[in-house]
């Protein structure tokens, strides 16, 4: 079972300029497992904002299993906006309904229960590889903001988490812009 750190469960998530939504991050797991998702050729802020666009469209609370039974289109028309939740909303409302799909099918409909029941890092990164639009990166970068931010840290989560700056390096909403920065460097290095 994954043990948790000492650390408390944060009231917010720093990742956008609105306190609702950071909010929502950092309490529901549903909420920063598809920020994540979106946080994919968009801004890092808007990408996490997106949840918390998706939860006032929808009308209720993000529940992954209503969001894997909703409309395909519907749905659509709901990344799409105004304004878009995602660059590009349409591969992203398939995404985000595919990911949801897996969660009721496999978590018994809880983000949680990824991270929750895995029995170790190892595990925990091999459950989020195998989640739609999740790779090798992408699932690093959450194992290390779910140890550095969360407060859940299954034995050995720092070697399965990413070693790269990353949205797990976020404590305020002012490193956003520090991280763009060491992105922008780690960039011009691989091409220099």
């Amino acid at each position: 079972m994954v043990r948790f750190g000492v650390m408390d469960r944060p009231d917010q998530l720093h990742f956008t300029q609105s306190e609702e939504a950071n909010r929502l991050l950092a309490t529901d797991g549903l909420a920063v497992l598809i920020g994540m998702l979106l946080d994919q050729q968009f801004p890092m802020e808007r990408a996490f904002y997106g949840p918390q666009l998706l939860k006032e469209r929808l009308g209720e609370d993000l529940d992954a299993e209503r969001i894997a039974s909703r409309d395909p289109d519907e749905l659509a028309a709901m990344f799409r906006g105004p304004p878009a939740i995602h660059q590009y909303w349409s591969s992203m409302s398939r995404r985000t309904q595919a990911l949801c799909q897996v969660i009721a099918e496999q978590y018994e409909g809880r983000a949680e229960n990824i991270w929750e029941t895995a029995g170790s890092a190892a595990e925990l990164l091999k459950r989020l590889r195998a989640l739609p639009g999740f790779g090798e990166a992408k699932s690093r970068i959450f194992v290390g903001l779910l140890g550095k931010r969360l407060g859940v840290r299954p034995d050995g989560w720092e070697e399965k988490a990413a070693d790269w700056p990353s949205i797990a390096d976020v404590a305020s909403f002012d490193d956003i812009g520090v991280l763009r920065e060491q992105k922008r460097a780690m960039k011009g290095a691989r091409k220099g």
